[in-house]
């Protein structure tokens, strides 16, 4: 979840909250990767989840990272809520799942080195109070009631609120975990461009990532359980949103969905107030309950726009948000699939093409089918397995074209970070295809494996 805003200039102009988008635009010399992801933490002993206080938990990871690694701490209410260094941060998920927002970075060899250093940071202080990490997209065994809530006031307002809309929003916030890839945009076009393949083809990343085929402590008969979960959270915040692919689209229509889209908090000098289901349009007008007569800032506008959970979506850049949390290979991969389809033109205009021809109805068929069967996935005649080869293809290309060298020129640019794809192509098989061979195989149905097999 994002870290709240503070401050900036009042929003007197409602042109401003285009241009908010619009200052995202840079040149490609300035383009970035910012890469996020998420795993869920539990004690060794018991691979019950870590509760926010104890020798064994949430505080105790955070200050260990604090105290050893130099990372400044992040307070809210006095409690350590996250972590801050060299442009990362490390936050808490609403169930206490810990996550790394990478710093904006300039090749996926950056990206897997920061990686791998947090996971290494991470190892070290677990390892010595008896706490493991996991990577998947959903909890294999845990209860709702298992979970305990972190102590952020975006939290408690939003778990109130999510009882209330759908049906999974609960269990979206204390019991999936994520991983996704932010990328910048050069122009207005560009972003248009960017968003629509983003869209069109997150699916394929849903089915290649797909990595959550348990839920309480069984079988769901789904590749992805945390797709499945945010298809039934909340429909005026998330999905494939059609509109980005009609005629005249920009960052004023954003703007438009994004008005749309109930509020959920005001933040103000460190606390959260609750707007839950109120209205950006009467924020502007000066008209809102929870602070009548005030206008909101910039920084209120940037909160908001955290606030939309479709696919993919924009503020200042975009963000790819159709796969499971994984294994490490996988956290390397997701960067290296979308930066090779949108950081290299050709690329960017192979994958358009592929698309452009769906319909709204193909796109959101593609996105439950991948939820469900993964690269196994047929929807009117597209085959998921096909699709996801050309796919990997032209991001490889793309890559080979973007030509950025590792390891002091060693390597020559970033292919090799689609392997882990390539063999799911190869093979047919996806990580939820491995964890249910192995849960039928030779676990015999005893799913507390999984945490010794497939951790950190």
């Amino acid at each position: 979840m994002s870290i709240p805003q503070s401050g900036g200039a009042p929003i007197e102009r409602y042109e401003q909250l285009a241009e908010y988008l619009a200052d995202g635009c840079k040149p490609k010399d300035d383009w970035r990767i910012g890469t996020e992801h998420e795993k869920f933490g539990y004690c060794k002993d018991t691979l019950k989840p870590l509760p926010y206080d104890g020798d064994r938990s949430i505080r105790a990871v955070l200050e260990g990272l604090r105290d050893r690694y130099g990372w400044a701490e992040v307070l809210e209410g006095g409690k350590i809520i996250g972590l801050e260094k060299d442009g990362a941060n490390v936050s808490l998920e609403p169930g206490g799942a810990l996550e790394l927002s990478g710093a904006p970075l300039e090749t996926i060899h950056q990206t897997c080195d920061e990686v791998n250093a947090h996971l290494r940071e991470v190892k070290d202080i677990s390892d010595e109070i008896g706490v493991g990490f996991i990577g998947l997209g959903a909890a294999p065994i845990w209860h709702h009631e298992e979970m305990p809530l972190m102590p952020k006031g975006r939290y408690k307002l939003m778990d109130a609120y999510m009882t209330k809309v759908g049906t999974m929003g609960t269990a979206m916030m204390r019991r999936t975990c994520t991983v996704q890839v932010n990328l910048d945009f050069g122009s207005e076009a560009d972003m248009v461009q960017k968003l629509r393949v983003a869209l069109a083809l997150q699916p394929v990343a849903t089915a290649l990532f797909a990595n959550s085929p348990f839920f309480e402590g069984k079988p769901n008969n789904h590749k992805s359980w945390r797709s499945y979960i945010w298809r039934h959270l909340d429909d005026d915040r998330t999905g494939m949103l059609p509109f980005v692919f009609e005629d005249g689209f920009g960052f004023e229509r954003w703007v438009e969905y994004a008005l749309d889209v109930p509020m959920y908090f005001v933040y103000r000098d460190g606390k959260y107030i609750d707007a839950l289901g109120m209205s950006f349009r009467d924020f502007l007008k000066g008209e809102l309950p929870a602070l009548p007569g005030e206008k909101p800032l910039i920084s209120d506008w940037a909160d908001h726009l955290t606030t939309a959970f479709p696919e993919a979506r924009i503020k200042k850049f975009i963000e790819m948000r159709g796969a499971d949390g994984g294994p490490w290979r996988r956290l390397c991969a997701l960067p290296a699939i979308w930066v090779g389809l949108c950081y290299d033109q050709g690329a960017l205009d192979a994958a358009w093409d592929l698309v452009k021809g769906w319909d709204a109805e193909t796109r959101e068929a593609l996105r439950v089918a991948a939820s469900e069967s993964g690269l196994q996935a047929q929807v009117n005649g597209i085959n998921m397995h096909d699709l996801a080869r050309e796919v990997v293809a032209i991001a490889k290309e793309g890559l080979r074209s973007r030509a950025r060298p590792g390891l002091g020129g060693m390597v020559p640019d970033e292919r090799h970070f689609l392997h882990a794809l390539e063999e799911s192509i190869e093979t047919g098989k996806v990580p939820a295809d491995e964890l249910l061979d192995a849960y039928h195989g030779e676990w015999n149905g005893d799913l507390s494996r999984i945490y010794a097999a497939h951790s950190y």
